[in-house]
């Protein structure tokens, strides 16, 4: 095991940056310490608001108690279809990128255990088993701008020193992979008055990660690729976590419910590349493997519901997460990856609002939920549309404030329902590539030399995902 060092660099936070490679602060926050509203078409539907509510195995995500609500044992299997599409700009010039995917994703079993006709105020208790998982594709592309040029000392054939001038032609982050969780709980139902539960979390994610660029070299005319040290590399890692919930009963229109979801403790396995030049001024690669662990904050969530009659249900959630993500293996790079988030990062918070309305059979849902800025605003020495190099401030800088709107129909045939959702998740924020200093392992590297590039290029980004959720079920 080969364990990567990096320079720590000066004081001012942002500057950490310059020895992080970007995807892997995107996946940090984006893969591991994921806040993504998935599960049942019931549960995407209402943007994942059930906290107060519960009576979907979904709603375990937000508040395990949700779980004593149920009153019979239901089997459930969700398809879903991931589309998510990333417009990039850059200096006037965009590109878009779309990745589609369909696969199961959902598969959950309650148990529920009546005790009502043994004369004692615990009414149920139930066993949930929930399998879930999500895509993490995703495609990003920038066009080229060809006011940034960088100059590389280079030697001719005739053995003569020549300075060749590297145009910058596009560059492309992409991920590939999935993150699953199964979900084990006990709920119970004290009196139809008080829901508690508690439930464990078995996550893995497996995904491979490329950074690469394009360069045009004016001495030869050849536009080539070069890679990003470190990358591509393959992630492999596994995660526990833990929560427990309560709701109660106000009176019988209002619910309030409380959460609180342990961090998740990752243990992770990388493959990378790393480049080296050899003797003769040539590009060499081998592959390591490295092993790291990393614990994401707490979240608690606060919930409330108004249920006025059978038809009717509203649901409200907050959800706040407390701390910041830290690698705890001892390393230079994991230092300033923790440098990079104690001095960056905030709380993030998330509010969810949803509902539903049944007549007879047929159930109509819809739901909104805001995530904020898990990022506070960032300086980076960047290249402006012109190619000149200057300080600029950015308040969305890797990641942004995100928006999802869910909507779905459902109908209850008794024992058998079905449902169906659609959900669209958007987001806008600045993406920042290119930098790269071979002396800091954080280069860019061809089959034939290196590049260091001293600023960033910062695109600006339109993200939009948008799925769709059907979910037969079977209630006995």
């Amino acid at each position: 095991m080969l364990k990567r060092t990096l320079l720590v660099l000066c004081l001012p936070a942002a500057f950490y940056l310059k020895a992080q490679d970007i995807s892997e602060i995107r996946n940090t926050t984006d893969v591991y310490n994921n806040n993504r509203i998935s599960g049942t078409a019931k549960y995407v539907g209402m943007a994942g608001s059930m906290g107060a509510l519960g009576g979907d195995i979904s709603s375990l995500n937000v508040n395990p108690a949700g779980l004593g609500v149920n009153i019979a044992s239901d089997l459930s299997l969700s398809l879903s279809t991931f589309s998510n599409k990333n417009k990039s700009t850059l200096a006037g010039t965009s590109v878009s990128n779309k990745v589609n995917k369909t696969d199961l994703g959902n598969a959950s079993a309650i148990i529920a255990f009546d005790l009502t006709n043994m004369n004692s105020k615990w009414k149920f208790v139930n066993i949930g088993v929930s399998y879930n998982s999500i895509f993490l594709n995703d495609g990003l592309g920038t066009p080229g701008n060809n006011n940034i040029v960088i100059q590389k000392d280079l030697i001719d054939a005739n053995n003569n020193p020549l300075v060749g001038n590297l145009t910058y032609k596009g560059h492309v982050y992409n991920r590939d992979g999935r993150l699953n969780k199964t979900n084990f709980s006990l709920g119970a139902n004290y009196d139809n008055k008080i829901y508690l539960g508690v439930g464990v979390n078995m996550s893995n994610a497996n995904l491979t990660q490329d950074d690469y660029a394009f360069f045009h070299l004016d001495a030869n005319n050849v536009t080539d690729s070069y890679e990003k040290q470190y990358t591509p590399y393959l992630e492999q890692a596994n995660g526990f976590s833990a929560n427990f919930g309560i709701i109660g009963k106000v009176n019988n229109m209002f619910r309030v419910g409380a959460a609180i979801e342990t961090p998740t403790w990752w243990s992770t396995e990388r493959v990378y590349r790393d480049y080296m030049i050899d003797n003769d001024g040539y590009t060499d690669a081998a592959d390591f493997s490295e092993k790291r662990d990393l614990r994401t904050p707490f979240k608690a969530t606060l919930s409330a519901a108004f249920v006025p009659n059978k038809n009717f249900a509203f649901n409200v959630d907050y959800i706040q997460g407390l701390g910041k993500p830290k690698y705890t293996t001892t390393s230079a790079v994991n230092t300033d990856l923790n440098a990079f988030y104690n001095e960056n990062y905030k709380s993030s918070s998330e509010v969810r609002l949803g509902a539903e309305y049944r007549f007879q059979g047929l159930r109509v849902r819809a739901g909104y939920a805001f995530s904020s800025n898990p990022f506070n605003n960032m300086s980076l020495s960047s290249y402006n549309d012109s190619g000149i190099i200057q300080d600029t401030n950015y308040s969305n800088l890797i990641l942004s404030k995100r928006n999802t709107l869910g909507v779905g129909l459902g109908y209850d045939f008794k024992a058998f329902y079905i449902d169906a959702a659609y959900q669209n998740v958007s987001s806008d924020y600045n993406n920042p590539f290119l930098y790269g200093n071979v002396d800091q392992g954080t280069g860019y590297y061809s089959n034939n030399f290196d590049i260091n590039a001293p600023a960033y290029a910062v695109s600006k980004v339109k993200n939009q995902v948008n799925n769709f959720v059907f979910t037969l079920g079977w209630k006995f």
